[in-house]
Formats: structure tokens, sequence, C-alpha cells
């Protein structure tokens, strides 16, 4: 019989989308899994069928049920043969979980991006604020590319070493993830909302809009071969923001609401150098949007693989910038065949009535920046 451990790769990931947490697990072999929470039980299902030929496992269960009970459960069956009729199934392995929702008004968060398949330095980095961390923000190009499903794990042996399954994620997708052929499925391993990667979440007092810009260069660019359409992939999400502000009782102005949090690879206030310098009107909608009506108590990116604090009105201030903009990752890869010692910076943004504190370190327990806002 096999254990837990047997199946699934990782501790399970609780990604928090709209009103829901979406709990995915990578696994090692066919099997069917489930959660329960409160005593109900959610099947990893596809229109009433029971999926088991997956690399990864996915069920949505509610946000208020999970947040109020602090529990769940998760449930495997290995499949022996899943024949038409009678199918065989190893017995059921269970492995309880509790899990911690953010609650008080102050609130840590850990912010990587960038890491391109490195796991040991960023988990490295992420563990100096373990005991601080409420929530984990995985902020595009985790992954190197998405020319094999293996690159997918990175994803969640980071979130499994940093959260261990009992604290929430936010999952963003950044430009390498759109590249490959496994790039057209990419919402199968990792949470989406209705199909779309970009959506809004709401965490206790935090409200937050996910953005995803896409690709970094205009559609025709040559490197992606023609395979590309993100124009329209964008013009689709400014429509996405005016629904949110028509919505807004619901949304950033519900009940509760202390922080208002933009979440997007791409710092897209910030016009960078050709070829990268596309969409300047759109950008400057979005800023416009954000700025007026949702008005964001801070924004966090990375793509540039630096750290840094982009504030309004400065140098870097090029679409009008709805609030500051902190780029949180900076890798440097000296020395692939050592993870160790290539470097890796996150940051550790937390959030308080009274400001906000932002940490830049590093995975040799290094402090690179710090600033107060």
């Amino acid at each position: 019989m096999k254990e837990f451990f047997d199946i699934a790769k990782t501790h399970p990931t609780v990604f928090a989308v709209g009103c829901e947490y979406q709990i995915i697990v990578p696994v090692k072999c066919p099997s069917l899994m489930s959660v329960i929470v409160d005593g109900i039980e959610y099947p990893d299902e596809s229109g009433g069928v029971l999926r088991s030929n997956v690399a990864v496992h996915k069920v949505s269960v509610p946000m208020k049920s999970l947040d109020t009970v602090r529990a769940y459960t998760l449930v495997f069956r290995s499949v022996i043969d899943r024949k038409p009729y009678f199918p065989e199934f190893e017995p059921a392995v269970t492995r309880e979980y509790a899990f911690r929702p953010l609650e008080s008004e102050r609130l840590g968060i850990y912010h990587i991006s960038d890491t391109h398949n490195l796991e040991e330095a960023p988990i490295a980095a992420g563990r100096a604020f373990a005991d601080q961390t409420d929530l984990l923000v995985l902020n595009g190009d985790i992954p190197d590319h998405s020319g094999s499903a293996e690159n997918f794990d990175t994803i969640y042996k980071i979130a499994s070493e940093l959260l261990h399954g009992e604290k929430p994620c936010i999952f963003s997708r950044g430009n390498h993830d759109l590249r490959g052929a496994l790039a057209e499925s990419f919402g199968e391993y990792t949470p989406e909302q209705d199909g779309r990667s970009y959506y809004t979440f709401r965490c206790g007092s935090l409200w937050g809009i996910v953005l995803d810009c896409g690709e970094d260069k205009d559609d025709s660019f040559p490197e992606y071969g023609g395979t590309v359409a993100f124009h329209s992939f964008r013009l689709r999400q400014t429509e996405f923001i005016r629904q949110v502000i028509e919505n807004a009782a619901r949304e950033y102005e519900a009940e509760g609401v202390k922080y208002r949090l933009v979440i997007s690879h791409v710092p897209f206030s910030y016009k960078q150098e050709p070829p990268f310098d596309i969409e300047g009107e759109l950008y400057r909608e979005w800023c416009t949007l954000l700025r007026t009506h949702i008005k964001p108590t801070l924004m966090l990116s990375g793509h540039l693989h630096a750290t840094k604090v982009f504030m309004p009105h400065d140098k870097f201030d090029s679409y009008g910038a709805p609030c500051p903009v902190v780029i949180g990752s900076d890798l440097r890869r000296a020395n692939p065949a050592k993870q160790m010692n290539e470097g890796f910076c996150g940051a550790f943004v937390g959030l308080s009535p009274e400001n906000i504190r932002v940490v830049f370190n590093d995975s040799e327990g290094g402090v690179k920046g710090e600033f107060t806002l």
C-alpha cells in the first residue's frame, strides 16, 4: 500500500482565487484525490468523472468554510487498473492539515518571482521570514519555461517548503511561463478563475487583483514565431478592470477591507527600453483606472530581476503609477551547477495600520535593503 508521499510530490498549496481556495497537489502516479472540509468531500472531477490521469490534482473549496474550520483532509486512492468496468484502486490514504487564514490587520507577505526553476535559494530566502509570513506570493517565471511539465514542480516545491500546506498563496503568470508546448495548457497546472489567469481575491483584511501582462515584447516579435496574441488578451483585461470597478461594493470597498494589492509580474507602470516598450497607451489606462478608482495600497512585481521600490512621480513612473511598486526578486545565475551559490533575493512586505515595511533579503542570510513606506 502506498503512503501519502508515494503519491504526492509535495504538500498541497492552497491558492486564494476569488472567494474560493484552489488546493493543488502534483502527483507521482495516477490517483484520485478529494479534499474534506467541515465534513464535506470535494472531489477532483471533470463533468462528474473523477480525474486520475493528471500531473496535478486541483480541487476548489469554499473560502468561508476553510477559514472557519481551519483544517482540511486530503484523500488519495492510487490507481491499480482503471478499466472500463469495475476499476481497481488501492485503499484510501489520508493526511490532515491545519490551516491559518488571514485575520489580523497586521499581515506579513513574502514575495518570490523569477526563480526560473531555481528552488533551494528562493526557499532559503523565504525561510528567513517564515515565522512572519501569513501569505506567499509567487509572481511569475517560477518555472524557466513551459516546455516540460516537470518545470511546474518548482512552483509546488517552493510553496510546500515555505507554507507546508498551512497558509494561503497567490499565484500570477510570468512571460517565460508563456513559452513552450505546454504554455497553452498552463492553467491546467496552476490556479485560474473561469479559464482566466487574471482575477481578484479576498483574504481577511486584504483584497487584491492579479493582472497578467502576457509577453514582454510585441506579438509580432520573431522570438515567438507567431504563437501569441496578447494585445487582445490585454484589452480583455481592461474590460475586466472596469467590471471590477463597477462591482466595487463587492470587491475592494467590501466591509473589512483594509489593504488593496495589485499583483503583476511585469511592473506595467514603468516603460522599459526597446523592444520591451510596448502597450504604453493601454498600460497608462490601467494605471489611471487603478489610481482613480481602486486606489491600491501597494503593487508587487518582478520581471526586472531587481530589488527596488518605485514611487509615484519618480523617474521610473512612466504611466502614472497608482501606488508604490515593489520589485521583489533578484536572480544571479553565475553558477548553475550550485544553486545555493547563485544567489537569490526575495521581498518581505509587512502591512500594518501604521506603515508598510519592505525588506529585501537574500538566500545567504543577508539584507539587501529595507524601506518604510
